[in-house]
């Protein structure tokens, strides 16, 4: 297994930086690419579904993708204690009517000694919004643009 830096405990620099890199990975929408951030056994509740292990990861994200379309992520460092790390993030996205909704949530993470996510709580709640109101227009499948505005500074 190899390591995934930066490793715990976690400073404030490592964990910014490994939020960081968790949004970038998730707004390139490869679930391949994301599960590997995350031991073979992991373990996730998201919203009211329960996931264990990378291929049921990989399946997850394949039907949240296939269903929430131009989805964009911002992700903020919230706490971190040792090998934990809070976050808070909201995300734009639409469904296959055109209909467009931004989702509020909190993640808990913990990691393993490797830098893996072992454990992945995420609560989230969704808000219908006009096109008009979208704030995230950067293109699709990149990361956010290094001057594109923190959730603290759209308000959210």
């Amino acid at each position: 297994m190899s390591a995934r830096p930066p490793l715990p405990p976690f400073d404030f620099e490592s964990a910014k930086k490994k939020v960081r890199m968790a949004e970038d990975a998730w707004n390139s929408r490869d679930p391949e690419k994301v599960s590997l951030a995350y031991t073979e056994s992991s373990e996730w509740r998201n919203r009211s579904e329960f996931i264990s292990g990378r291929q049921e990861i990989v399946s997850f994200l394949q039907r949240k993708w296939a269903k929430e379309l131009d989805y964009r992520l911002i992700k903020e460092l919230w706490a971190f204690d040792g090998n934990r790390i809070a976050v808070r993030f909201a995300y734009e996205w639409r469904d296959d009517s055109g209909n467009w909704y931004r989702s509020y949530g909190n993640e808990n993470w913990q990691f393993d000694e490797n830098g893996l996510m072992e454990k992945r709580y995420a609560s989230i709640n969704d808000l219908p919004i006009a096109e008009k109101d979208r704030q995230y227009h950067w293109d699709a499948l990149k990361p956010r643009p290094a001057d594109h505005p923190e959730l603290s500074d759209l308000g959210f």
